[in-house]
């Protein structure tokens, strides 16, 4: 009970392992599905989105089926330990959630588009979960790379706390904060569940959909 109680607090910059200053592995040069890079640079006018919802295997699945992705990768995000490995993120002492790095064509996607995939493919009230997933490497997270990105998360994320009250859900969880250092994670982890398809998929959302039709010049 102990340790399950430490994998749900977050840990402070100062109790956060120390990392390093060096990736100890090489990220793959390109994505096994969709071809393309995982690393930057990215095509011009192309964008970036970093959305967490639990195991990343299943997430990156989601969203490298969405027509308008240009690349996928996963990661860890929103910590403090530079350089973290899975090993160290799964104690719950980096600060790190699972992530999935998004590359999309704003002409074919929008970012609100990319959002209600996000909220509609997972639990955002679950805290430091997801199902059977406990800890905080598991949190609901989206990490936003300007004003326009956040007004949009934090506009849908109302409409869609309001849908999931009307039938018997909690209020939203999930973290909204600035983009910072995305981590890659180790090559086995990239586009897993292609790689192994009977593998583990924690992913699970609440059969509610999110209405994403907000006026706005900001998508």
């Amino acid at each position: 009970m102990l340790f399950g109680r430490m994998k749900t607090r977050m840990v402070t910059p100062e109790e956060a392992l120390p990392g390093r200053a060096w990736r100890s592995f090489a990220v793959p040069p390109r994505h096994v599905v969709l071809g393309n890079p995982l690393e930057p640079p990215f095509p011009e006018g192309y964008q970036v989105a970093v959305f967490g919802l639990g195991c990343f295997w299943g997430a990156e699945r989601v969203f490298w089926q969405t027509p308008g992705v240009w690349s996928t990768a996963v990661g860890y995000a929103g910590g403090f330990t530079p350089n973290p490995t899975y090993e160290e993120v799964c104690t719950s002492r980096t600060g790190h959630t699972e992530a999935v790095q998004v590359v999309f064509d704003p002409a074919v996607l929008s970012y609100r588009d990319l959002l209600k995939v996000f909220w509609e493919e997972h639990d955002p009230t679950q805290g430091n979960r997801q199902g059977n997933d406990v800890g905080t490497q598991y949190r609901s997270a989206v990490y936003v790379f300007d004003d326009a990105q956040r007004v949009a998360a934090e506009q849908t994320r109302t409409m869609f706390e309001d849908k999931l009250r009307k039938v018997g859900f909690g209020e939203i969880t999930t973290e909204i904060a600035p983009a910072g250092e995305f981590w890659y994670a180790e090559d086995y982890h990239q586009q897993y569940l292609y790689k192994n398809p009977n593998g583990y998929c924690g992913l699970g959302g609440t059969g509610v959909s999110c209405p994403i039709g907000v006026a706005s010049t900001d998508d």
